[in-house]
């Protein structure tokens, strides 16, 4: 591993060192328990509808690793729509510290809540650190107190807690061979959230956010007034390629975790590096305008990386 930047030893401090176990699951979810079977299923709906890319990749996984991620991103999804759209202090605290019981629990309190009981079942059966999932909780409801960011430093301790974590979390259910691939899925999880804030730009500007580091976007000579306006810039330009360059650089050195992941994940983990890259190029495509127009990869762009990624694994 190159020498580390300052931003990268908080993180790996964030993360902690907890026992690694190559154990299998407890027990299968398929045997013979309805209510868990409509559990994963409900997840399963959840993610399809929410993240074709997430559920495309964990579509590469067997098929008790790939319910298991899919009640992962339910629970991921919630917990930020929870931030997202609950109106009331009130109510969102008493729900967000609903999730925190299940989590510290293990357990779901009410049959009725679906994703609850495919979470906390996965939770269980996947040896899954709590610590990871109470720090998603709370990295997701930073939103609710911090709107802007000064420093790289301070929005990849954010990325960290939005989405490193959920790298952390899903390397438990794909199986990893030691401890030194928490790293690598720390720096993958920043370079997904930083193409989500480089995607999402004017979006979280009508949602009065903005998570681009303030340092550097004085560097390019950009204010605020920009951003409102949608200005696509010389400046704007330079700018987007710099953020552009420095995440393409996180993904490229966070390949180096995938070989430490268990043989039959390698592709789903790879695939989502490789379907996020794909935004990235869309942008470009598209002269760096973030503001009025929403970045993806087809359907069929997604698809058709997928022989070359194969063969790419298969080296590993």
């Amino acid at each position: 591993m190159q020498a580390q930047a300052n931003w990268e030893n908080q993180l790996i401090a964030l993360a902690g060192h907890f026992p690694h176990t190559s154990a299998h699951p407890f027990f299968s979810y398929w045997a013979g328990d309805a209510q868990l079977q409509a559990a994963y299923k409900k997840a399963a709906k959840i993610t399809s509808e929410h993240s074709k890319s997430f559920y495309l990749a964990s579509g590469l996984l067997p098929e008790e690793k790939r319910s298991a991620a899919r009640a992962l991103y339910a629970f991921c999804r919630t917990v930020d729509d929870i931030v997202d759209e609950v109106e009331l202090k009130k109510d969102r605290d008493f729900e967000l510290d609903y999730w925190r019981n299940i989590v510290q629990n293990a357990a779901s309190t009410s049959t009725d809540d679906l994703v609850a009981s495919a979470w906390a079942d996965t939770l269980t059966r996947y040896h899954i650190p709590h610590h990871y999932a109470l720090q998603l909780i709370d990295g997701v409801a930073r939103d609710l107190s911090q709107t802007r960011y000064q420093t790289f430093d301070d929005l990849a301790t954010y990325c960290y807690g939005v989405a490193s974590t959920v790298g952390l979390m899903s390397m438990y259910i794909v199986g990893f061979k030691s401890h030194d691939a928490v790293p690598y899925a720390i720096k993958l999880g920043v370079a997904l959230q930083m193409t989500n804030i480089l995607r999402d730009v004017g979006e979280d500007y009508r949602n009065g956010r903005i998570y681009l580091p303030r340092e550097e976007l004085v560097f390019y000579g950009i204010q605020e007034s920009d951003i409102a306006a949608g200005r696509v810039t010389d400046r704007w330009r330079q700018f987007m390629k710099f953020q552009i360059e420095r995440t393409r650089q996180l993904y490229k050195e966070s390949w180096e975790g995938v070989k430490m992941l268990e043989r039959e994940g390698q592709l789903a983990i790879g695939a989502a590096s490789t379907f996020y890259c794909g935004i990235l190029e869309d942008i470009e495509k598209h002269d760096y305008n973030v503001f009025n127009r929403r970045a993806s990869l087809s359907a069929l762009g997604k698809i058709s990386r997928i022989p070359s990624l194969w063969l790419k694994v298969r080296s590993l």
